[in-house]
């Protein structure tokens, strides 16, 4: 072997020693750590099973302390409790001896009146015995009462019922006179006033226009060209108005003659045409019958407009506002209609000023008070459920719709604005030289007045004076008394508003009175 042989093994070998050296010397270091290990953990574990006996004694010492605590708690409010129930025990006890109390006293109430009980059936029976005693009694004086008067028992009750209520008549008719005084009074000076400003603040001016219903020619001549060849001309005339026209002897005029006022102040317009025209033939009476219709039927709205704008009726349907135009056509005893429904819508605006009403709502119902009578001659009843129907018809307000329909009493008011549109109504209507009356029905209301006033008792002579608005009555002072005369008065009144129609009011006066007659000779 060379020489780097040698020294190469030499040095692996030593290399190899090296590495054995070095494992076993590794090898002892790691045995002394675990060595130092173990008793380290040893010494861990005796430290930590000291420190939990210690922590052990502290935890069962604390514990006892809260037990003591808790126990010496509890102590304290089992005796505050004993305490209270000892207090509770003494107030039951008072209570229940006072319940006891009150028991015997009930008790003892319960047999007095047990006792009281007795004696008042015993008191009973002794009254029972009494009023058979009395009963007996009482038939035995009436008995003999009723032989020495010579009258029955029935009749002297009857007897008895009649002066009694003879009296309570009398009374009645005494304190009625007295309050009815009072508040006529008192109601004549306020209705004096209310009335007298409301005339005095009215400024309309009085209109009484009659419809026409003939029409002036200006000679005889014209009447055979309006009735033209073999009646041509007259028969187109009424075909096309509706109107019956009549031509008699009446120098240069011929009469119109229908029930519908608008058909009739067509005829009259187109007539007048024609005439002023002078071409009258079947064709030209259609041309100006239709034209005037027109012509009309703006005239009719202008007047309903003008009349609500002037009442201030604002917001009312336009078939309405046309209804209330063709009252200006209309006539009622020779008052025009629309003329009339104005001053009435006004004169109930005066009046509920006065007495805080609701004035827009009042004229409003004054001026459809009379609606009605624009379509009467067309609709069957009375013209104020007419014009109550037709009101509710387009939207009118209930309390206007009732007062249209309770302004002639065809249904009873029930408010204050009725009571306004009757008077205000009767107001207009009434006053003097407002409407004119045929002679005949005029003298037939005065005949029948005095009748009624005739067929009560006592009554010996009746006047209707006033042109009817007054009745005077005078009555036997032997057979009726001074406060009969009273209720005789209310009777004839009740009986004048039941049986007649009338415009305005009817005052009634019954007169009584003594006289004492003596001749000196």
């Amino acid at each position: 072997m060379d020489i780097n042989g040698i020294v190469l093994f030499l040095a692996a070998l030593g290399l190899i020693a090296g590495v054995v050296i070095g494992f076993l010397l590794r090898k002892k270091l790691i045995e002394g750590n675990q060595s130092n290990i173990e008793a380290q953990g040893r010494q861990i574990v005796e430290n930590a099973i000291q420190e939990a006996e210690q922590i052990k004694k502290e935890a069962v010492l604390h514990a006892k302390e809260e037990v003591y605590q808790l126990k010496k708690e509890a102590e304290l409010e089992i005796k505050g409790s004993r305490s209270e129930l000892k207090t509770e025990q003494r107030r039951l006890d008072r209570k229940l001896d006072e319940v006891q109390n009150e028991l015997a006293g009930l008790e003892k109430k319960e047999n007095d009146l047990s006792s009281l009980g007795e004696k008042c059936k015993k008191r009973e029976q002794d009254i029972i015995l009494q009023e058979n005693d009395l009963a007996e009694l009482i038939d035995n004086h009436r008995f003999k009462l009723e032989q020495i008067a010579g009258i029955g028992r029935d009749e002297a009750k009857k007897l008895l019922m009649e002066s009694i209520e003879s009296e309570a008549r009398m009374e009645s008719a005494k304190r009625l006179a007295r309050i009815e005084n009072e508040m006529k009074m008192e109601a004549d000076r306020k209705g004096k006033n209310i009335l007298a400003l409301a005339i005095s603040r009215y400024a309309g001016d009085y209109v009484a226009d009659k419809t026409v219903s003939m029409v002036l020619l200006p000679n005889d001549e014209m009447k055979g060209r309006i009735i033209g060849r073999e009646g041509r001309n007259i028969r187109a005339i009424e075909a096309a108005t509706g109107i019956d026209i009549i031509i008699d002897d009446t120098p240069e005029a011929v009469i119109l003659s229908g029930f519908n006022p608008i058909r009739r102040e067509i005829a009259r317009l187109a007539l007048e045409q024609l005439i002023s025209d002078g071409r009258i033939h079947p064709a030209r009476i259609e041309e100006v019958v239709e034209k005037v219709t027109k012509e009309l039927e703006v005239s009719i709205r202008e007047a309903g407009e003008q009349a609500t704008f002037d009442v201030g009726a604002h917001g009312m349907h336009v078939d309405l506002i046309n209804t209330i135009g063709r009252l200006k056509y209309r006539t009622s005893y020779g008052q025009n209609i629309l003329q009339h429904s104005l001053e009435v819508a006004f004169l109930c605006g005066v009046m509920a000023s006065e007495l805080g009403l609701d004035v827009k709502k009042a004229k409003r119902a004054g001026l459809l008070h009379d609606i009605g009578k624009a379509v009467d001659h067309e609709v069957e009843g009375s013209h104020a459920i007419i014009g109550r129907d037709i009101a509710r018809k387009y939207g009118e307000p209930d309390d206007v719709v009732y007062a249209i329909g309770a302004h002639h009493e065809d249904q009873p008011p029930k408010s204050v604005l009725d009571i306004l549109v009757q008077s205000a109504d009767a107001l207009s209507g009434a006053r003097p030289g407002a409407r004119k009356e045929m002679l005949q029905s005029y003298v037939k209301r005065l005949e029948d007045l005095e009748n009624i006033a005739n067929a009560f008792k006592g009554v010996e002579k009746s006047y209707a004076i006033q042109a009817g608005r007054d009745l005077r009555i005078i009555v036997d002072s032997q057979k009726i008394k001074d406060d009969e005369a009273l209720l005789m008065s209310r009777d004839i009144a009740k009986s004048i508003e039941d049986q007649l129609t009338y415009p305005g009011q009817i005052r009634v006066t019954v007169i009584r009175e003594t006289r004492a007659v003596e001749y000196a000779k």
